[in-house]
């Protein structure tokens, strides 16, 4: 075939209609990767609040149900088995991971050094900025997912004021990844 015959400019276009296709099929699935990626951070926000408020429930429920004078637990999992009946409670069916960071949660001490709440350790700017419910309508335009507070009692807003955010936490003992402040925090707090 001679180089100028139609047939071998026929096929210059193909190559090109094949190019430019490649081309809208990599952009298709680029968009799709984008929405997909804010389609899970959805998913992974309403998993937060949903786990956050079984927290508080149950550090409600423990605290409501303590025998003799009201008291939190000392660690997150107090909540699991209840000790302080003849037959224990169970306020709580398994430590939850922070569904943001996939690991531990930062605990609130109340002033008493009891938990009180519960917050994620993640510093990303939350999707949601409206429309919580009623209970969580102070997370309203909030800049990082650690200002999620999940507290069974509003008192204690001020209190968490203190230790964690200093940022310095450590292992809760026995606990997946939970923390609580370090003893050096909660001093440099009570010293503000």
């Amino acid at each position: 075939m001679a180089p100028g015959s139609p047939r071998r400019r026929e096929s210059g276009f193909t190559y090109l209609g094949v190019l430019f296709l490649m081309v809208l099929m990599g952009l298709g699935l680029a968009g799709t990767a984008q929405l997909w990626s804010i389609a899970s951070r959805r998913a992974h926000e309403r998993e937060l609040l949903w786990v956050g408020n079984q927290y508080a429930r149950a550090l409600k429920s423990y605290y409501e149900q303590s025998p003799g004078t009201r008291q939190y637990p000392l660690r997150l999992e107090d909540l699991l088995v209840d000790s302080r009946f003849p037959v224990p409670r169970h306020h709580l069916r398994q430590l939850y991971v922070d569904p943001v960071t996939r690991d531990g949660w930062g605990v609130i001490l109340n002033p008493d050094g009891r938990v009180g709440g519960v917050h994620s350790l993640s510093d990303e700017t939350p999707l949601k900025q409206d429309g919580f419910p009623l209970k969580w309508e102070g997370f309203k335009g909030t800049a990082k997912y650690s200002d999620w507070r999940f507290l069974v009692d509003a008192r204690l807003i001020d209190a968490t004021k203190q230790p964690s955010d200093t940022g310095a936490t450590v292992p809760t003992p026995g606990a997946t990844g939970a923390t609580a402040p370090t003893p050096a925090a909660a001093g440099a707090a009570a010293r503000r």
